[in-house]
């Protein structure tokens, strides 16, 4: 199989644990990252870093323009998982839940709802701490989706 894992890393929690599985799946691994972050630390056989110029979206278009029918994509961002979506990938995001057609509108209406609130002045939560269980239930996710698909 010619799956590839692409990694939507710029604020990405979990690039070294899907490095570290793709490796002992020998699944290659693409980063995509803009200026402003740096993973050339996580270069090694089948790590290859795409750092793209800093702007709004420049990593997700990146992303999204390589992307093959049956790839994997770890991304946070609902728009850029509906996209890769569209080109028939499998999307999680960094705690382990996959996005999925079923589910993506629901997504992209609440982030479209948050950006009301913002921008009228208002406040919306943030992300809590991440959690040892987040890394672990988005290991379980990537592991389950990998032995399926790549077989080990």
């Amino acid at each position: 199989m010619n799956t590839k894992i692409w990694i939507d890393a710029d604020g990405c929690p979990v690039v070294k644990i899907a490095v570290d599985m793709a490796t002992r799946y020998q699944v290659p691994v693409v980063i995509v990252c803009d200026t402003a972050h740096n993973f050339e630390k996580e270069k090694r056989d089948g790590v290859e870093v795409i750092t793209v110029s800093q702007g709004s979206d420049s990593a997700d278009y990146a992303l999204v323009n390589r992307i093959q029918p049956g790839d994997i994509a770890v991304t946070q961002d609902y728009g850029l998982a509906a996209m890769c979506l569209s080109r028939r990938a499998y999307v999680l995001n960094q705690d382990g839940r996959a996005y999925n057609e079923d589910t993506i509108d629901a997504m992209l209406y609440s982030r479209y709802t948050a950006q009301k609130i913002r921008k009228s002045g208002g406040h919306v939560k943030g992300p809590k701490k991440r959690t040892a269980k987040q890394n672990r239930n988005f290991t379980f996710a990537l592991e389950t989706y990998l032995s399926s698909t790549c077989g080990r």
